[in-house]
């Protein structure tokens, strides 16, 4: 008989359904390595593979939704999520596929509509991104795009903050609870609005003069879900993500010949700047 007392608790339990990155830097290896430095259980939903370093994205290849979704049961029928973030889903099936499964759930959801890649290439299918706004997005809690991302799925180009008010209006009209609209592109600080139709948070951050970002939207969108999975309140879960990824872009490292990742263990190695 198993003495109860000595058995360690399960950790807290987030799901990644997303694609992954042969360099290690985005994807669903960057997911997971966020999750583990912010005290979490990473577990995987693997919709596509690719063949991708730091000089870009040489292939793509997506899987059957019929692995997608045994995947998924697999896991949430046996061990249990508290938080869900999705990444690149390729095509309109996987996402019809995705965000069905996702319907059902009773945990926070983040959903980062991966477009293109940190090099331009692209992730998505141009004939998925109804579908994502369709279905992907009314079963998201938070939906994290970036500026490019926010044209492709509103038509909102953003060239400062007014318009990122305009952005994140428009990307809630399409029903996520929350819109995380990621300022990175844009001039001076690194600035995010985070809203959900009536409160609005502005989170900013200094500009690092740094070219190693690969990786960055999965970490932040990785950070948020994390953060929710404890527990915590949106706007208290996207401060503490911004943070992390604040810190994680300024320990940024080289890797390969181009772009290299962020860093997801600077705080694991004591790295402060």
């Amino acid at each position: 008989m198993t003495d109860s007392r000595n058995t360690p608790q399960a950790p807290i339990r987030v799901l990644t359904v997303a694609g992954s990155d042969s360099g290690g830097g985005a994807g669903i290896q960057a997911d997971l390595k966020t999750m583990m430095a912010l005290g979490t259980h990473g577990m995987s939903v693997l919709t596509a593979v690719t063949a991708q370093n730091s000089l870009g994205v040489q292939g793509a290849w997506e899987l059957p939704a019929e692995a997608v979704r045994a995947q998924f049961r697999s896991v949430v029928d046996d061990i249990g999520v508290q938080a869900v973030k999705t990444g690149m889903l390729a095509s309109a099936e996987l996402v019809g596929t995705v965000a069905g499964l996702l319907r059902p759930l009773d945990v926070p959801v983040v959903v980062d509509p991966v477009g293109v890649s940190k090099h331009g290439d692209p992730l998505l299918a141009a004939e998925a991104l109804e579908t994502v706004r369709t279905e992907l997005l009314p079963a998201a809690t938070v939906a994290t795009p970036n500026l490019d991302e926010v044209a492709q799925l509103t038509g909102v180009t953003v060239t400062g903050e007014d318009d990122m008010r305009r952005a994140a209006g428009a990307v809630l009209a399409y029903g996520p609870r929350w819109a995380l609209i990621k300022g990175g592109h844009l001039s001076g600080e690194a600035t995010d609005l985070l809203t959900d139709g009536s409160a609005e948070h502005w989170l900013r951050a200094p500009r690092y003069a740094v070219r190693h970002t690969h990786g960055t939207g999965c970490t932040f969108a990785s950070a948020v879900a994390a953060e929710l999975a404890k527990g915590r309140e949106v706007p208290e879960a996207v401060a503490l993500a911004k943070e992390y990824v604040t810190g994680a872009i300024a320990a940024g490292f080289a890797l390969g010949a181009g772009i290299g990742p962020v860093d997801h263990a600077w705080r694991q190695r004591g790295d402060t700047r």
